[in-house]
């Protein structure tokens, strides 16, 4: 089964931003699509350039030579260096794609609640506030 890290607070990534995290010694990019989160490994497989850095395009094809269509806005990655494109959904690579990707990590959201919860709860006690006091009730 694998570990499972937390590596930012919703918040702490713009809508359609990125973040790199260091996770268990690894450097891993952390990309919102409009709320959907994704995470690939931050080096480029082609001579490992951030990705995290790289710019964000939308996916271009094209049926004949001077016509092209677009779709998938700020889905597409390019790598800062190189130019090597990946798709963030998946890792996948468009320009090796039989040989090379960006290597895809699962990702979810979830509450902090649910992720500081433990086995074990420490015995608690009311406590209240009488004139500049604390007071706690055993």
């Amino acid at each position: 089964m694998p570990q499972r890290y937390v590596v930012a607070r919703v918040g702490d990534i713009p809508t359609n931003g990125s973040k790199a995290a260091t996770v268990a010694g690894r450097e891993i990019a952390i990309f919102d699509l409009d709320g959907e989160y994704f995470a690939l490994a931050n080096r480029c497989p082609h001579e490992g350039g951030p990705l995290c850095q790289g710019r964000r395009t939308a996916l271009f094809e094209s049926k004949r030579p001077g016509t092209f269509v677009t779709s998938r806005p700020g889905e597409m990655l390019r790598c800062p260096w190189h130019g090597w494109e990946f798709d963030i959904r998946t890792g996948r690579s468009y320009c090796d794609p039989d040989k090379m990707g960006a290597r895809a990590f699962g990702v979810t959201v979830e509450p902090g609640a649910r992720l500081v919860e433990g086995p074990y709860q420490a015995e608690i006690f009311p406590v209240s506030l009488d004139d500049n006091y604390i007071v706690v009730e055993i």
